[in-house]
């Protein structure tokens, strides 16, 4: 149960941050300089969040105790809803991006992240509320955890995509701070 939980946490929880592609030939300076304040304020919640996915990981494919598994998953999905939160307002904080519909494109991003922020704030109550003494409840408990991933990080993907489609992918993509390592494969 513990391989299937990790499957859907990397699957999940951890997504591949970069929008696509690999920058454009020519992007516009007032984009460059807009991603690049949006960027900076995103590389260390990228990394929390990229950090807090190996965490729950590791719990989970190392046969841990339930009572590690509960309190390393709520940790981790604190710290994902706060990065998430984080990531939102800094993208507010940066302004109105400098693409047809900016206004728009920025409020849809926005409230996107902070639907994930909420979902990750809802999984840690969730294992919060967990037993880990009575071992069977508690695997049934996890096992309704690991199926709000999903929807737990819907937001945050939803976001990107409004980012993407909006024009700034390219200028996103051209910034080290949104640039992170891809997730590996989940295990089978």
């Amino acid at each position: 149960m513990n391989k299937k939980f990790a499957a859907a946490v990397s699957g999940g929880a951890v997504l591949m941050l970069v929008l696509s592609g690999c920058g454009g030939d020519e992007t516009d300076d007032k984009a460059d300089a807009w991603a690049k304040k949006v960027c900076d304020k995103w590389q260390p919640e990228l990394k929390k969040i990229e950090t807090a996915g190996t965490d729950i990981k590791r719990v989970a494919t190392q046969n841990s105790e339930p009572a590690e598994v509960k309190t390393t998953d709520s940790a981790a999905f604190g710290t994902m809803s706060e990065s998430y939160k984080a990531m939102g307002a800094a993208l507010q904080g940066a302004g109105v991006p400098p693409v047809k519909d900016g206004e728009t494109t920025q409020a849809s991003a926005v409230k996107s992240f902070e639907e994930a922020s909420k979902g990750y704030a809802d999984l840690k109550a969730k294992m919060d509320g967990l037993d880990p003494q009575d071992k069977t409840k508690f695997a049934a408990g996890l096992k309704e955890v690991a199926g709000g991933l999903e929807a737990a990080s819907k937001g945050g993907k939803d976001a990107l995509n409004t980012l993407k489609a909006g024009g700034l992918d390219n200028a996103m993509n051209s910034q080290k701070g949104c640039q992170v390592a891809a997730a590996s494969p989940p295990p089978k």
